[in-house]
Formats: structure tokens, sequence, C-alpha cells
């Protein structure tokens, strides 16, 4: 599995429930959870326990949720080929 960083791009493997999430907007609590492959920004590694803060924004970068996840729950999105 490839070593994630801060400031990789990632997307969620599986659904985030909303007792996972730290809501930006308090209104925001009618979503049950952030759908599998919602895609967000590593903010924060937590290198003793491989653990990541995942920020999620919309299209105009404003941020609606954060959430701290584990390594096997995300998937690094690549932008550019990466030759082995």
């Amino acid at each position: 599995m490839t070593k994630l960083k801060l400031l990789d791009t990632v997307a969620t493997l599986n659904p985030v429930s909303i007792e996972q999430l730290t809501l930006v907007e308090a209104d925001d609590t009618a979503i049950e959870s952030l759908p599998r492959g919602q895609v967000g920004t590593i903010v924060e590694v937590y290198e003793e326990d491989c653990h990541y803060l995942v920020e999620f924004a919309d299209t105009q970068g404003c941020e609606y949720a954060m959430a701290i996840l584990k390594a096997d729950e995300l998937f690094v999105l690549h932008y550019d080929l990466a030759v082995a």
C-alpha cells in the first residue's frame, strides 16, 4: 500500500458515518454519512497510529466536514502517471 502523506488527495473506500464527522455547519446534520468515493485532502498525519485527518470541501474550496480515518479507509488519487 502507498504511504499516505500530508496534502494527498484521497477518496473514501467506504461510507463515513455522521458519528465520525466533524461538520462545519451545524445545519448539515441531516446527512447520515459521506458516500463511498468522497474526495478529500489529508491535512494532518498521525504517524504513531496510522490515522489521518481528512478535510472534505466542495468544488469552490469551502470545507464542509473533517474526519479522522485509517489508512485502509482511504485510496490515494493520482493526477500524473506514476512509473514503476
